[in-house]
């Protein structure tokens, strides 16, 4: 089973990512499950949500304590909430941010016992390009399908195509596409 913790900011579409990502891992044929878990409702508050995607049945209904991923949408919440936490060794960390790790003070992170898949992504400056808002979460799906392998990004496109209204759907395809494609030259991850 690979389960992905995404955090974010109420507003940035984190709740809409988790879906849309289920919705790809099952148009693969595969099982998979999307949760929200947040306190207050409103923008701007930290918001969290789960997706577990497998071959096999999901059972499991608990949050997801112990990720193969992070998909981070604001870097703002890195020193605030521990986002790392339970990440497992290995994990991956996509970051919407147009700055490098060593930038956002993650220094902290090479030193611990077991290394990090670490990856930047400039999500919100690609929505802005693309769809005119910055709700970053189709890009990071788009840059989260390059850097993982876990899905595909034609399923992304398609469960983009079947969450929005075409016109939008268009617009959150365009940030996909281009995350992917700079995802796809990306180096290796910076161990952190």
């Amino acid at each position: 089973m690979f389960q992905v913790r995404i955090h974010g900011r109420g507003g940035q579409g984190v709740v809409s990512g988790a879906e849309m990502l289920s919705v790809a891992a099952f148009l693969e044929g595969r099982h998979a499950q999307a949760f929200p878990s947040f306190g207050s409702e409103r923008t701007g508050a930290p918001v969290m949500a789960f997706c577990r995607i497998d071959d096999r049945v999901i059972r499991l209904r608990e949050p997801v304590l112990q990720p193969d991923a992070l998909i981070i949408q604001d870097s703002t919440l890195l020193h605030q909430v521990d986002l790392f936490a339970g990440l497992v060794p290995g994990g991956f960390i996509l970051l919407n941010s147009k700055r490098p790790p060593s930038a956002l003070g993650l220094a902290s992170l090479a030193e611990r016992e077991h290394p990090f898949r670490l990856f930047t992504l400039p999500a919100t400056e690609i929505a802005m390009k693309h769809v005119g808002r910055p709700v970053p979460n189709a890009a990071l799906l788009g840059g989260f399908a390059a850097l993982t392998g876990v899905i595909q990004l034609g399923s992304v496109v398609a469960a983009i195509r079947e969450k929005f209204p075409p016109a939008i759907a268009e617009k959150n395809m365009a940030a996909a596409m281009e995350a992917f494609e700079m995802a796809t030259r990306t180096p290796e991850p910076a161990l952190a």
